[in-house]
């Protein structure tokens, strides 16, 4: 007989400064790996670019955000830079249950909340090689104005204070190497006693049964 495994859902929270690259590494987890879904939050900002309405986001009007906080249905919500974001509560918790994997790619302010609310998830903070590397990326964008620019790296010291917080950190420097670093983290995390528990498919009777034969 074969072992069994009683296993529940991971939470994933990835979050770093605006820039950092955490968008990217969160879709290639989600390209490798068929056991995550993405968890996609809802914003009162424009979409940007190629952006989809339900796929890379829930784009909702400053008044249906709102109606959506006093009705208890976010997990997390906060204010970045001009706009507000949330993570929808009850998918996340209804896909945990059912045993599936959930990534939430989001802002410090929401990875916070979100450790305070569901402490057994797993937290990483995606972190820059340095803030020139940092500006360079918002700018290579083309999407953001320099004033925009400005603001989101006032902003990065702020948010990098918060790293502590976090259970790991990644260093994206070199995409391929972080890359290794975050599935390596997830890799063991699954592997978890507190979250995955074997079962041995057969007893000590049944396995001794064997020198009868």
């Amino acid at each position: 007989m074969e072992m069994r495994e009683k296993c529940k859902g991971m939470l994933l929270v990835l979050s770093g400064p605006s820039g950092v690259g955490k968008g990217t590494l969160a879709k290639r987890l989600l390209q490798e790996d068929g056991s995550f879904a993405f968890s996609v939050s809802v914003t009162t900002r424009a979409p940007r670019p190629g952006e989809r309405d339900g796929v890379d986001y829930f784009f909702v009007t400053e008044e249906e955000f709102q109606r959506m906080v006093r009705a208890g249905e976010l997990l997390e919500y906060a204010a970045v830079h001009t706009a507000h974001y949330g993570t929808p509560r009850a998918a996340v918790e209804e896909r945990i249950r059912q045993g599936q994997n959930v990534l939430l790619d989001i802002d410090v302010q929401g990875g916070l909340q979100v450790m305070r609310c569901m402490p057994d998830c797993v937290s990483v903070f995606i972190l820059p090689p340095s803030y020139t590397a940092l500006v360079r990326r918002l700018a290579g964008r083309g999407t953001e104005t320099r004033e925009a620019i400005e603001k989101r790296m006032r902003n990065a010291p702020g948010e990098i204070a918060c790293m502590p917080s976090y259970e790991y950190t990644v260093i994206n420097d070199d995409l391929e190497t972080a890359w290794r670093t975050l599935h390596g983290i997830v890799e063991a995390e699954k592997r978890a006693v507190s979250r995955c528990l074997p079962e041995m498919g057969d007893t000590v009777e049944e396995a001794l049964s064997l020198l009868d034969e």
